[in-house]
């Protein structure tokens, strides 16, 4: 699936990003995002004299997770994605609703679609067997997130480690934080600025679809009705459309599953951006990367041609995502059950 992608604007773009390019997060002693110092910092090292095997632990169950289901790999770095932007990566998405409590898991981008947590609660559970209250619910979720996507065939990285566990939930903020499919670009920007993640950010993170499944009620609007006036997307390429189709009606089928890569759904590779550029990308808001913004079209023909280059960003793109306001030191604390706070 070669294709020519004009040499000179990948040159320029190069030269453009640079900078960006070298701005993914550090690997130690980062003190996360915008959350400014709350006594400590993060560290790849964090549990090697209290829970030696806890990394061990977290590879091994997910490793098992993904082989039981490969779309497991998808949703363990989607629920990462959705910790993350919502009050930082404090494992606030994982708490279930009590008397203090909402649940963000009912909010419009998780409700019947977020899964994965019965996977984070074996590994809590056989943590707390071997180290009770040591490693954090945060942490796994981070950790799971790169196991996953090393299963998929993606990039490894050092996960710098120490965050803790939050003490409530935001579900207001899961409804407004989380980039929807159907946002435009500049919404996306400006959600993925507050958490201090540029547009290389977002474009490489983006790249995360070249692993997962979509419902059909995610993407409908394009096959229909993109714009309110009765026509689909201009931008979808039409044989792929009317495949689409097929599977996606206009009502009933909202659950339908289409993969977010037809190609190579369950590889982590640079395919998503090959797609997005024959006009393949299944939502909205994977398209506009290539078709809103003459920066972000860069980005998308850059990774398309040059997968090494997009897995070295897309792994210095998670670390400083993961870096986004922890929980550290006296704050928070570390739940013994990653369902309820203690």
């Amino acid at each position: 699936m070669a294709i020519q992608l004009g040499r000179c604007i990948v040159v320029v773009s190069l030269l453009a990003l640079i900078s960006p390019l070298c701005m993914g997060g550090g690997y130690g002693g980062y003190q996360g995002g915008h959350g400014g110092y709350q006594g400590g910092y993060l560290y790849p090292q964090f549990y090697d004299k209290s829970c030696p095997k806890a990394k061990e632990i977290v590879q091994s169950i997910v490793a098992q997770a993904v082989a039981r289901e490969a779309r497991m790999a998808a949703s363990l770095l989607r629920l990462h994605f959705h910790d993350c932007f919502v009050k930082g990566c404090d494992a606030s998405v994982l708490l279930d609703s009590s008397k203090n409590i909402i649940s963000e898991k009912g909010s419009n981008p998780n409700k019947n679609s977020l899964r994965g947590f019965e996977v984070i609660d074996e590994i809590k559970a056989t943590l707390e067997k071997v180290c009770p209250q040591t490693v954090s619910c945060a942490d796994i979720v981070t950790l799971a997130a790169r196991d996953s996507t090393v299963l998929a065939g993606g990039p490894y990285w050092e996960v710098p480690l120490g965050r803790r566990d939050s003490l409530g939930a935001s579900i207001s903020g899961s409804n407004h934080n989380i980039p929807a499919p159907n946002d435009t670009l500049p919404t996306i920007i400006t959600k993925f600025k507050l958490q201090h993640l540029d547009l290389v950010d977002l474009v490489a993170l983006s790249g995360s679809h070249t692993i997962g499944l979509s419902r059909c009620t995610s993407f409908r609007q394009r096959l229909y009705n993109q714009t309110g006036n009765g026509l689909s997307d201009s931008t979808l390429e039409e044989s792929f459309a009317a495949q689409l189709r097929g599977g996606c009606p206009r009502s009933g089928g909202d659950n339908n599953l289409f993969p977010l890569d037809r190609v190579s759904p369950t590889k982590f590779d640079n395919l998503y951006y090959k797609n997005i550029f024959y006009g393949k990308g299944l939502l909205s808001s994977d398209q506009i990367l290539f078709t809103k913004s003459p920066d972000t079209m860069a980005l998308v023909k850059l990774y398309a041609e040059n997968e090494k280059l997009f897995l070295e960003q897309f792994a210095k793109s998670m670390v400083k995502m993961g870096n986004i306001s922890p929980l550290t030191g006296y704050n928070g604390e570390v739940r013994k059950n990653c369902r309820f706070v203690n």
